[in-house]
């Protein structure tokens, strides 16, 4: 029985760790999706990105799974 709740501890620990890298995965998602989608607004400018319908529309998006990840990392239940 003390290896059963061995496994679980490891388990919540994993989980725990889990979580803080999906959460800082998001982040960074999401500050690539926006970085992309302010070159293609045309606010960043220096780059073939820049006034790029494409960045328009697929940095916003980027940034939206993005925050998805957070907020799915940060509301997952505690094992």
């Amino acid at each position: 029985m003390q290896i059963c709740a061995h496994w679980v501890a490891d388990f919540e620990a994993y989980s725990g760790w889990m979580r803080i890298a999906t959460v800082i995965i998001g982040v960074v998602v999401f500050l690539f999706g926006s970085l992309w989608a302010l070159q293609g607004f045309g606010v960043v400018g220096g780059s073939p990105m820049s006034n790029t319908t494409t960045w328009s529309i697929i940095g916003p998006i980027v940034a939206l799974i993005g925050i998805a990840l957070v907020v799915g990392a940060l509301r997952r239940r505690r094992s």
